[in-house]
Formats: C-alpha cells, structure tokens, sequence
C-alpha cells in the first residue's frame, strides 16, 4: 500500500511539473473551436476572450492571450506581443515579428497545434478546418472590409480574410500556402459559409507575455 502511494504521489508530482512546463512554455496555438457563430468573435475583446478560455481551461495560466485577428482600425501584427512563440508542445514558432511573417516561422500542420496540444483538421481531413479567420495582409496589417465587420457579422453579408495553418492549398502559390492571407471568405460571414470553404470559424492566438 506504502508502495503504491509512493508511486502515485510520484505521478502527480510528474503531472505537474508536466503543466507547469507547458504554462511557462506555451504562447501560440489555434484555437480549437471558434464562437460558433461564424466570424461573429464579439470583437477584438471577445475573440482575446475566447482565446484566454480555452487557454485556462487547457490548464494553461498567467498569460495574456490575443487574437490573431486585424480590424478596420488595427493591424494584427500590432496586438500579439514581441516573441518568441511556442507551441503545447514546446516547438518553437518563431522568434520575433519579422520571422513570424517571413519564410522563416515554423507554422505548418505539425506544429500549429490547438490549445491541447491537438492537431487542426487540414486539406484532405474530413472536415477540412485549414480556413484561420485574420483580416490580414499576409505582413500581418489589415485589409480593408474582409474582417466581417470587424468580427461582428454572423450572416450573409461581409468577408473575412482567412489563412491556411497547414499550408496548402489548391496549388503551390504563395497565397495558398499562407498561413495568414490565403482567401477571402465566400457567401457571408456565418458558419454555414466558412464551413463551405474549409474552415470553422477557427483563430490564432497569441501570448503577450
């Protein structure tokens, strides 16, 4: 009995050296469901809400999460802190903004993982969930009326700007493997239409501190 709760209390202790790693470690992921209204976030406050759920309920605390996301007035680049990035698994997404927007981060399919550590259904999964809403330039500055206004519209109106975490798409243009400026949304902003062309109303999130 001393025995086997020497060794449990051992395995706690591990689990929580586990968690307390990853709390210290992890700043970026995709979050693993959206609002459920389509690019409807609540806005900036609500989406940067959205992502600080899903972080403390993954067990992850004492960060300030912040939507990838850019809006008539804000340029994404400008809301996520200054890096580096890491993934839940420790992988290392990118050092600083300028490598998070060059050839040089490392987001693909592998290692843009949501908050748990998940992989995010890409081209060829069933259903495909690649479509990351952003509003952005593949820079990461904002396009003019393709941020569904400006995360608010669950209907037939509006675009959002969206990107491919796996990198792939119809063909091997630099927009179909961007993580951040891939297309546009087609037919509104509601979960019906971002589900029709690969996504789920799904975005970045990143860690400030």
């Amino acid at each position: 009995m001393r025995k086997l709760l020497l060794v449990t209390a051992a395995a706690s202790l591990a689990a929580i050296g586990v968690a307390s790693s990853q709390d210290a470690t992890m700043s970026f992921f995709v979050t693993s469901v959206g609002s459920g209204k389509g690019a409807d976030l609540g806005g900036l406050a609500g989406a940067d809400a959205h992502c600080g759920s899903l972080a403390e309920a993954a067990g992850i605390t004492g960060k300030t999460w912040r939507a990838y996301l850019s809006t008539s007035d804000t340029d994404a680049r400008d809301r996520i802190g200054k890096g580096p990035w890491f993934n839940a698994k420790g992988v290392k997404i990118a050092d600083d903004i300028a490598s998070l927007h060059s050839d040089a981060n490392a987001i693909t399919k592998q290692t843009a993982l949501d908050e748990k550590g998940g992989v995010v259904n890409g081209r060829g999964d069933k259903p495909n969930r690649h479509d990351v809403l952003t509003g952005s330039n593949p820079d990461g500055t904002k396009i003019a009326d393709q941020t569904c206004g400006d995360w608010t519209l669950s209907g037939a109106e509006g675009a959002a700007m969206t990107g491919h975490h796996d990198r792939m798409g119809l063909d091997d243009s630099a927009a179909a493997k961007s993580w951040n400026s891939s297309h546009a949304s087609r037919g509104g902003c509601s979960q019906e239409a971002l589900r029709s062309t690969g996504g789920d109303g799904l975005f970045y999130c990143f860690a400030v501190n």
